[in-house]
């Protein structure tokens, strides 16, 4: 005789409607669920191929009303063909080194994400985040995750990639 102890249902909810951090003038809203307990790599990895992404223990998708501007790719990296674009990027930051870390928080990397914050996305609610939220979004996460740190010949960390591995792959 075998007992199964009885799953726990996932419940997902609406966000309300925010201004779009991507398109000036529209609004965001996201579907979000919690990944959490012993399935959380399990059901990330299916909504992951669904087109949802991942802050913290929440998986979320876009699901703005009359607009489908954000839209989740994969690619297939055995036939990945770089474009003239790609390979000229590639050409030009040939010096700089990929390290794998853990899912740790540093004010390196803290600095850095503030900067592109400000740049990109600086009325936006992330451009607002202090280092322990920054700490909280790399290292609060149920799933198996780590960084990906660039670095130039100088040692001087120019880019990070916080990324999740899925069943088919990685997610960042």
């Amino acid at each position: 005789m075998s007992f199964r102890s009885p799953r726990r249902p996932n419940f997902f909810y609406t966000t309300a409607p925010l201004p779009c951090p991507y398109v000036a003038g529209r609004t965001e809203r996201k579907i979000v669920t919690e990944l959490s307990g012993v399935s959380a790599e399990s059901l990330h990895d299916r909504l992951s191929r669904g087109g949802f992404r991942r802050s913290h223990n929440i998986a979320y998708a876009p699901v703005c009303p009359g607009c489908q501007a954000c839209v989740p790719i994969r690619i297939i990296a055995a036939s990945f063909t770089p474009n003239r674009t790609q390979k000229r990027i590639a050409q030009i930051n040939q010096d700089l080194v990929a390290y794998e870390t853990p899912p740790r928080a540093t004010a390196e990397q803290y600095h850095l994400f503030q900067r592109y914050q400000q740049v990109r996305h600086a009325e936006g609610d992330m451009a607002s985040m202090s280092f322990y939220d920054y700490r909280a979004m790399v290292e609060d996460t149920p799933i198996e995750t780590w960084l990906v740190e660039f670095r130039d010949a100088a040692e001087r960390l120019v880019g990070a990639c916080l990324t999740d591995r899925i069943g088919d792959g990685l997610s960042a």
